[in-house]
């Protein structure tokens, strides 16, 4: 038993830190999309829709609202895009792009967890997105905790 403990701290440590990288990788890639934005919001919400752009990196990409909920640019989901999605819940019920909106509206950016199928594992699993207002658009990117 004694041994064990020494390897789960470890491995505790280890998934602590890749949440945190993808936490920073989140934060990196919204601000470059939101900085793309405010030079060519059109060539900037095209890439953001390129499955195999600048902004995906495995389970991370980046996304984008306008500021009604309607959905802009979606790398891996292109049926998203075009739809009114405010009042979407997540597998839970919450309406967490009513908090992104809000957010990004009231401060110019909003960090918001909830529920989402991961495209990866299929599974549905917890999610927090890093958002931030980029002209009209709410710029986002999501990591799976």
């Amino acid at each position: 038993m004694k041994k064990w403990i020494p390897a789960m701290l470890i491995a505790a440590v280890a998934a602590g830190s890749a949440i945190a990288s993808e936490k920073d990788d989140a934060v990196k890639m919204v601000n470059d999309a939101a900085t793309a934005v405010a030079k060519d919001k059109a060539a900037a919400v095209a890439e953001m829709g390129n499955a195999k752009g600048r902004y995906v990196k495995g389970e991370l990409y980046v996304f984008a609202y306008d500021l009604s909920g309607t959905m802009v640019a979606h790398p891996i989901n292109a049926k998203l895009v075009g739809k009114a999605l405010l009042d979407v819940p997540d597998a839970n019920g919450k309406l967490f792009r009513k908090d992104i909106i809000e957010g990004v509206k009231a401060t110019g950016m909003a960090t918001v967890d909830y529920k989402y199928k991961n495209p990866q594992s299929g599974a549905i699993e917890d999610k927090v997105s890093y958002c931030k207002k980029a002209g009209e658009l709410a710029i986002c990117a999501g990591y799976y905790k």
